[in-house]
């Protein structure tokens, strides 16, 4: 089963290289693994734009959808055997540590 890890983060805090070495061995280890099917960073909430659609009118802003403390940095979308096996990647990413990650099943369509 499909799970995508996603990644919330702090975006104030200090980019640290030694965190991202801790990512890409994991990511390393994943792919060698054959669990890993994509995961990549994402650029600052601030270069976001939304869009809704409200009463057949468009409409598009920048930014996220709603302030937060923690904004949606990043994901991973791996291969599982279950719940348990997806939350004990999602324990290994460093964000954890300092951020959260929602781990979620993939809904497969069609």
């Amino acid at each position: 089963m499909q799970y995508i890890l996603l990644i919330y983060v702090r975006e104030d805090l200090p980019f640290d290289p030694a965190v991202m070495k801790d990512y890409v061995e994991l990511t390393r280890e994943l792919r060698a693994a054959g669990k890993l099917q994509a995961s990549e960073p994402l650029m600052p909430s601030t270069s976001a734009t939304s869009v809704r659609i409200r009463d057949g009118e468009t409409l598009v802003t920048d930014g996220p959808f709603a302030e937060t403390r923690e904004a949606l940095g990043g994901f991973y979308l791996i291969d599982a055997q279950d719940l348990d096996e997806a939350l004990s990647v999602a324990k290994r990413l460093p964000a954890a540590k300092t951020g959260t990650i929602e781990v979620r099943p993939v809904r497969a369509m069609g």
